[in-house]
């Protein structure tokens, strides 16, 4: 099975809330399995733990926040 990319990932973020909670929990394993290059890593990686950092909805909504201002364009 082909990896998939940022894309889906971000598509998926936006409308699977328990995959986003996992993916702030613990972002390596579910970022495994995308095909990411190393700077889409280090943003993710960068804003799940920025997002980590606040109480939880509000975590949320950072996160998703912080994509959609990268990607989503």
């Amino acid at each position: 099975m082909a990896q998939q990319g940022i894309q889906d990932l971000v598509g998926r973020l936006m409308i699977d809330k328990e995959f986003l909670a996992a993916l702030v929990r613990d972002p390596g394993p579910i970022l495994a399995e995308y095909d990411l290059a190393v700077e889409e890593r280090a943003a993710i990686l960068e804003a799940a733990s920025r997002a980590g950092q606040a109480p939880d909805p509000e975590r949320m909504r950072s996160f998703q926040a912080g994509l959609m201002k990268r990607w989503a364009t």
